[in-house]
């Protein structure tokens, strides 16, 4: 009896009495790669064409997607810095948006490239985000120059081809670009300074003014007359007239600085156009030397007078 209820049940299970096969699980993706790369090793033709098709064509499509987007990204660069300075915007802002379209579609083109592999785009973009957060809290003083950057872009201080003072250095300015800014020396250095060295400090733009005051500073002997004196040294600042900027304000000025240890202290006064700032300074100095010779008014030397006194026995 107890054997035939367990018959029973057993039936109305449908096992039989017998264990169930063990489910194989479903080959995974990289299984499937193992198997078509084995078979087209040993030469099989279809496993190498499917081989071909699932991962050699989406790589053909990647670096045909890479080189369209290099290509495209320079041409389209080229087209809005020469359009850009076609409206006469400044040079500065021209280059800043050739760039920032070449490199949007730069990272369009990657993109797109890690699409053929079946790398969803808005989880590539989440990655992205997160990624760039984490890189951006490392690196603070990065941030520090991009926030500079885009002050200096935005406020303008200064432009391309002007000459400045910042960061400790006198140059002229290259480029300006979203961390870094790139300047030119007189003896042809070119120096990159990062953006928050500049515009955390004090920034002066020699070049801003179309117009300039040249100083020339000359000590005369003190036995010298003083108003001889003057009338000499106006001659030599007469003597560059063509140079001079007429106007109010403007021309030059002759200035009894002082009454030195050794010398009476002048400055010779001349306003002249910022762009031919440093050769009227030469031609200035010539001239106040030339005409203090021709008037036989000395220059001194320092010296010093020492007294010596013999005391008596």
């Amino acid at each position: 009896m107890l054997s035939w209820i367990t018959t029973l049940a057993q039936a109305d299970a449908g096992t039989d009495g017998a264990t169930p096969p063990p489910q194989e699980p479903a080959p995974s993706n990289l299984d499937a790669a193992k198997e078509s790369a084995s078979k087209a090793l040993e030469g099989d033709t279809q496993a190498m064409l499917d081989l071909f098709m699932k991962f050699g064509l989406p790589l053909i499509g990647a670096i045909v997607i890479l080189i369209v987007a290099f290509v495209a990204g320079k041409m389209l660069a080229g087209m809005v810095r020469r359009a850009a300075e076609k409206a006469k915007i400044d040079l500065t802002l021209s280059r800043f948006f050739g760039k920032l379209v070449y490199y949007l579609i730069l990272i369009v083109g990657v993109m797109l490239a890690l699409s053929m592999f079946g790398v969803e785009v808005t989880s590539f973009a989440a990655i992205l985000a997160a990624a760039g957060f984490a890189v951006g809290m490392a690196l603070s003083g990065t941030l520090s120059n991009f926030a500079s950057g885009a002050m200096l872009l935005i406020f303008r201080p200064f432009k391309v081809g002007d000459v400045v003072n910042a960061a400790g250095i006198t140059a002229k300015v290259n480029e300006i670009e979203l961390f870094t800014t790139t300047f030119n020396t007189p003896d042809n250095r070119r120096i990159i300074v990062p953006n928050s060295a500049i515009y955390g400090g004090t920034i002066e733009n020699i070049t801003f003014h179309s117009e300039r005051r040249v100083d020339v500073n000359v000590g005369i002997a003190y036995d010298a007359d003083i108003d001889q004196t003057r009338t000499v040294l106006s001659k030599a600042a007469e003597s560059l007239g063509d140079k001079m900027i007429q106007g109010e304000g403007r021309g030059y000025q002759i200035y009894l600085l002082e009454l030195g240890a050794s010398s009476v202290n002048w400055v010779v006064r001349f306003w002249a156009k910022t762009d031919d700032f440093w050769a009227v300074k030469e031609q200035l100095t010539r001239a106040v030397k030339m005409h203090l010779d021709e008037a036989n008014i000395t220059i001194p030397f320092p010296q010093m007078d020492v007294h010596l006194k013999k005391d008596d026995d």
